[in-house]
């Protein structure tokens, strides 16, 4: 009996091969996206581990906790709400039970205000963003023009500028925004002492966040500006007439953007962290407000939903920097 084999088909080169011994591929976009998928999927699984871990060793009965230390409950009534919470469960068997309600897209109830956690989320979410980007622009806005006015000048003002990078880094956030709300709001009465009315209770808080980034984030982008004035193009550039700003911002600018614009996304993927302690000195709702409450009362679903919405916004953001650093360099969209 005669078999019938698949007809050989020539490749670029010219050389023959069997059709059915090539394999098939998938698109690179589409080998790309499943990649993003994979890694955010894992990115969120730990994100969620990680929480549920470190509130399990918080010390104390989280009944108690939740009741409140003045609360006189009988032990019925405490054993009653162990078991509508699952407390009296295996840890394990709590952890799955919470995994199998975010595979539902179920971040689960309050202990403490009997809501759901999406709302409370949705409900303070505004506020934090809010602060958070308008903090973002305004460390890229001082940044650059630091950078920009520095990078291949005078090593005194590059000196007098790294100086104050080095003290906006170190210094505390919330040092700082005590400083600032002494001078500013208590002294100068120039600005709200707590709140979320309006764009001058936004100053401060903004001003508070922006300073340690901007210092960070001027850093990397002079350095990325001297080392691309160095480069053959730059010469090149400044031989046929066109004067160091033309450099700086028509070429060396767009090369120095890469790592800036990485570092700028890692920043804000994280800066939700450090909402926490500014909302709190400046009294302003929020997220981080509203974590800081849950974690003091032991409220296990706030604090769960409020790490994977960081985590989800790490994520979303870390995606959006690769591609647009693929945008400016086109080199690494082929990785």
């Amino acid at each position: 009996m005669t078999t019938h084999q698949a007809p050989p088909v020539a490749d670029r080169a010219g050389a023959v091969e069997p059709a059915a011994a090539r394999p098939p591929r998938l698109p690179a976009l589409l080998r790309a996206g499943l990649r993003r998928l994979v890694g955010a999927l894992a990115v969120l699984f730990g994100a969620a581990t990680l929480a549920f871990a470190a509130l399990q060793l918080i010390p104390g009965d989280p009944v108690a906790t939740l009741l409140g230390p003045a609360t006189t409950t009988p032990p019925e009534v405490r054993e009653a709400i162990r078991h509508d919470l699952g407390y009296d469960q295996p840890v394990v068997v709590q952890y799955l039970h919470y995994l199998g309600g975010l595979l539902r897209a179920d971040l689960g109830q309050s202990y403490q205000l009997q809501r759901p956690v999406s709302d409370l989320i949705a409900e303070q979410l505004g506020p934090t963003a809010q602060l958070a980007l308008t903090a973002v622009l305004l460390a890229l806005l001082i940044a650059v023009l630091s950078a920009v006015a520095t990078a291949g000048r005078r090593p005194a003002l590059k000196a007098l500028t790294a100086a104050w990078e080095l003290v906006a880094v170190s210094t505390p956030s919330y040092w700082l925004g005590l400083v600032l709300l002494t001078v500013f709001s208590f002294q100068l009465r120039l600005f709200p002492v707590a709140g979320a009315d309006g764009v001058a209770a936004l100053v401060l808080p903004a001003v508070t966040l922006a300073l340690p980034l901007a210092g960070t984030l001027a850093q990397v982008l002079r350095e990325g500006l001297e080392a691309a004035l160095g480069q053959p193009f730059a010469v090149t550039a400044r031989a046929r007439g066109l004067s160091r700003a033309g450099v700086v911002l028509r070429h060396a600018l767009r090369h120095a953007a890469v790592p800036l614009m990485t570092l700028t996304g890692w920043l804000t993927g994280s800066l939700l962290g450090g909402t926490v302690l500014v909302e709190s000195v400046f009294g302003r709702p929020g997220v981080g407000s509203l974590v800081l409450a849950a974690v003091n009362s032991r409220d296990v679903p706030v604090v769960i939903g409020v790490v994977l919405l960081s985590a989800l916004v790490f994520v979303v953001i870390s995606t959006a920097v690769d591609l647009l650093a693929g945008v400016l360099d086109p080199r690494l969209g082929n990785r």
